[in-house]
């Protein structure tokens, strides 16, 4: 499906063509202009359509077409491909949402293919388009307009991530008794999740920030060294977060180890406390008509106040031992 299609000049939006058959019209109705075709999980006749129009390479645009792929940046002659990872993450407590989004970047034309749950690119093409400046680097400043905003989609799946696990952190090493396992563990899957997007991404930028890429002069270097700098920030932040997930996660195995030691220890304690009457009530049950304390008056009252004195100096004697 055709999300939008602008075709640009001079860094400005001159017209908005219907479909990739008016694109082409304009863009050999004169040489000085280019493309942004966005496509949202195009069926195969769109996408091959595109393909045919814009001349993208079959092996690229069947990489764009079953998606599922990691983050890299392949040369096919004039025409570069990039695959980003789109993340989401609407709550805490709810699943990371990755999405895929394929560009194409050719010398007349950008083309892109999202897939899943994409952060939305109207925001990156508007904002980009009240900067004629920047879009009159043509289709490279759009690349970088679209880098930089999922770059900065990361950041802030970054930011919550890490405010959730400062939270479990407090969870952990408070004085109430918690079940935080379940959490940590939702959390690491969230940062492998993050990770697997970014990690490869700083080195897959690298021809772009060399300009090694058909398209991206030394002028454009500039800005895709600033994606990459905030591409290697969030893979140190990233790593920071695994890390401490680790410890916390030892933290919290070591300290419900600790807790079942207690509970086993006071459980002990309340057992051998009752044992003593317990003993005490077993031997004086026993039927035997010759017991010498069966004729004392006052033996049953001893017997009591026996289980009592026994009882208290186990429990004090346990108390002070730290078992209760």
């Amino acid at each position: 499906m055709i999300v939008d299609c602008g075709i640009y000049r001079d860094g400005r939006r001159v017209d908005s063509p219907s479909d990739i058959d008016g694109a082409v019209a304009a863009l050999r109705s004169r040489d000085d202009t280019f493309c942004w075709l966005g496509l949202h999980e195009p069926g195969q006749d769109e996408l091959k359509a595109a393909a045919d129009a814009f001349g993208l390479h079959p092996l690229a645009v069947e990489d764009a077409f079953k998606a599922h792929q990691r983050p890299k940046l392949e040369a096919y002659g004039e025409v570069t491909f990039v695959v980003l990872k789109t993340l989401t993450c609407p709550d805490r407590r709810a699943p990371l949402r990755v999405g895929e989004l394929n560009i194409f970047v050719g010398p007349r034309f950008v083309v892109t293919v999202r897939h899943g749950p994409n952060i939305d690119l109207q925001h990156a093409r508007h904002d980009l388009e009240e900067r004629a400046g920047l879009l009159g680097h043509g289709p490279a400043a759009v690349l970088y307009a679209i880098c930089d905003h999922v770059v900065d989609g990361y950041a802030d799946v970054a930011d919550m991530l890490e405010d959730a696990v400062d939270d479990v952190e407090q969870s952990v090493f408070s004085n109430e008794r918690t079940s935080d396992a379940e959490s940590i563990y939702r959390l690491k899957s969230h940062v492998i999740g993050f990770r697997r997007a970014v990690r490869p991404l700083g080195a897959e930028l690298d021809p772009l920030v060399r300009g090694r890429i058909a398209g991206v002069g030394e002028e454009e270097t500039a800005f895709f060294r600033d994606v990459a700098d905030h591409v290697l920030r969030l893979s140190d932040q990233v790593e920071s977060l695994d890390d401490l997930l680790s410890s916390v996660l030892s933290a919290h195995l070591a300290r419900v180890g600790v807790q079942q030691n207690d509970d086993a220890r006071r459980i002990s304690a309340w057992v051998a406390i009752a044992a003593v009457p317990t003993l005490l009530a077993g031997i004086y049950g026993m039927n035997f008509r010759h017991m010498p304390e069966l004729g004392w008056w006052w033996g049953y009252y001893a017997v009591l106040g026996l289980m009592a004195v026994i009882c208290v100096l186990l429990y004090l004697r346990l108390r002070r031992a730290g078992w209760l």
